[in-house]
């Protein structure tokens, strides 16, 4: 044992933890833990918003599938950090948030920025803690990691008064380990419920997969890929499930739901079996409950009991690793008798089995379409692609072919506008080998264009697409289908981009027609530091497929042209 001071036990806590890059922005309270860092092996990366710093350990994550840590001081510091905790919570990511608290005795005076952070993030974090003593700060920073990386990851809060920073203590890190108790141990499957399951498959004539983001969070990509090797069922993934499975597989058939591929979506309303591995029905997915798959036995596998049956009855619902299910079941796998279900699964893709760009008219306008596809081609479907919220999100989704887990990078559930460029920081720095692509609206990247700063001073080899249309698109094109055009703040004034990063150092370029595209991807490709690209799209064009909120999932909405009978879209 030493005698440290709080502040010099967090760092060597983290170092212990296996932390190498924290995202933060110092202040008052937080003051004590800055400059002890300094002694220890650890990169700080000096974001612009708070906001950011949470992205950015967002992105680390879910990029590397380790634990990402932000750090802000209190008061204002620690409630911007509150859209990236949230978003966070919604897709299961673990990360821990560190804020600095006033002194403990002034807690409850109104201090100057003072801030209850513990009871605002209450509901978006899976555990938070207030430390107040130095003696404890060991403890709570190991029993967080554990608690953010366990069963269905989450996001942690700690928060530590400026007195626990500075005063000092015995120093134990053995001593400081969690007890058993701490998080609740996900049991093994059942031998009854594998056999449940196991024989609804085997009578399935219509079987279908539902693939979520847990199986890539559980690390069960390889189990899977043999669960769909052998049985030969085909899937459909979630917008996070997106890389669970080579999208060139052949039973890969695409996304599902609102802006899914169509034959996705028909063939979840026909099938006469659900496997539902790691995702949860949320609404996007589903459509229509009172309508959703009503021909449809329902096996729903997750590690979280409160998603069994919340939003969708199950025949069979079995709480679990993901990966152990898979286990256990392979010894008993066959190829199933489906050559009939898998020719009417051919015959709903029709000839728009793989979107084929050759297809799309280039009649001189330049589309969001054009500008994902001739990345994907660029880049031969190998990069990390962090996309924002918006039309551009759905598009890539259906025009950028992921063939591994862990390259699309976007938010999910609580559809976060300002996300990707700072996450894209995170998901660069876990993985400073990998190609780094930013895909990302004119209105979503002003959110957080700030951070264009800390790429420029971190000196980081990330390429910006911004697909700007001069709409905050998605919005726009729901104003155009349901509220007859009237376009209320949806257009959008932006700066000069190019001359925006310019003015940071980051080279830059403005393109409009398409064949332009390819040969300026190919020179970004090249150069050594940052590259954005401010892409003039078609200002109104929109996603098609759509499943109108709360409308019947096979009821979609298709692009009014010849290619809306392929599926299609241009």
């Amino acid at each position: 044992m030493e005698r440290l001071t709080g502040a010099e036990i967090l760092w060597d806590c983290l170092v212990r933890e296996g932390v190498t890059d924290v995202f933060g922005y110092p202040g008052g309270a937080i003051l004590p833990a800055y400059d002890a860092m300094l002694k220890y092996p650890i990169r700080h990366v000096l974001v612009r918003h708070e906001q950011g710093a949470t992205h950015m350990a967002d992105g680390y994550a879910r990029a590397s599938g380790k634990v990402g840590v932000a750090v802000a001081t209190s008061g204002p510091g620690a409630t911007n950090m509150v859209t990236g905790i949230a978003t966070a919570m919604m897709d299961s990511v673990p990360i821990v948030c560190i804020t600095g608290q006033v002194g403990s005795k002034l807690i409850g005076s109104d201090a100057f920025q003072e801030c209850d952070i513990t009871g605002i993030t209450l509901p978006v974090t899976k555990h938070n803690y207030l430390v107040t003593r130095a003696d404890e700060v060991a403890a709570t920073v190991r029993e967080a990691f554990l608690v953010a990386k366990s069963g269905r990851p989450g996001p942690v809060l700690i928060d530590i008064t400026k007195d626990a920073q500075q005063s000092s203590c015995l120093y134990d890190w053995d001593a400081a380990a969690p007890s058993d108790d701490v998080v609740r141990r996900v049991s093994a499957p059942t031998d009854a419920s594998l056999r449940e399951a196991l024989a609804l498959l085997g009578q399935a004539k219509r079987p279908l997969v539902l693939a979520g983001h847990g199986i890539i969070l559980g690390e069960a990509t390889a189990e899977f890929r043999r669960f769909v090797d052998t049985t030969g069922i085909p899937v459909a993934v979630t917008l996070l499930g997106i890389g669970c499975l080579p999208a060139s597989h052949p039973s890969n058939l695409g996304m599902m739901g609102m802006h899914g591929e169509a034959w996705v979506n028909t063939a979840i309303q026909e099938a006469d079996l659900l496997i539902a591995l790691g995702m949860r029905f949320d609404d996007r997915v589903t459509g229509n409950l009172k309508t959703y798959a009503l021909n449809a036995k329902k096996i729903h596998v997750d590690i979280d009991p409160a998603e069994i049956g919340k939003n969708v009855p199950t025949d069979v619902g079995i709480v679990a690793d993901l990966g152990d299910v898979l286990r256990a079941w392979q010894p008993s796998l066959t190829r199933l008798d489906i050559a009939d279900w898998r020719t009417r699964v051919d015959t709903l893709r029709g000839d728009a089995a793989v979107r084929d760009i050759k297809n799309m008219p280039d009649d001189g306008h330049l589309y969001a379409a054009h500008v994902i596809h001739d990345i994907w081609r660029a880049t031969n479907g190998q990069a990390v692609v962090v996309t924002d919220v918006g039309q551009h999100q759905m598009w890539e989704a259906q025009y950028y072919h992921h063939e591994q887990p862990r390259t699309l990078i976007t938010s999910g559930g609580l559809g976060t506008m300002g996300f990707a460029l700072p996450a894209a920081i995170g998901a660069k720095k876990a993985c400073p080998d990998a190609e780094v692509w930013v895909v990302v609206g004119d209105g979503g990247f002003q959110m957080t264009m700030c951070e264009l700063a800390t790429i420029a001073q971190e000196n980081l080899k990330i390429n910006i697409a911004i697909i700007n249309n001069g709409y905050l698109g998605m919005v726009r094109q729901w104003q155009e289908f349901f509220y007859e055009r009237r376009y209320a703040a949806t257009p959008l004034l932006s700066p000069d981009f190019v001359k925006l990063a310019e003015a940071f150092g980051i080279q830059a370029h403005r393109i409009e027609r398409r064949q332009d595209v390819v040969p300026a991807v190919d020179a970004a490709r090249q150069h050594h530091g940052a590259v954005l690209f401010d892409f003039r799209v078609e200002q109104e064009d929109s996603v098609f497929p759509m499943v109108p909120a709360g409308a019947d999932l096979h009821k979609m909405i298709r692009r009014p042209s010849p290619l809306a009978e392929t599926g299609a879209d241009r």
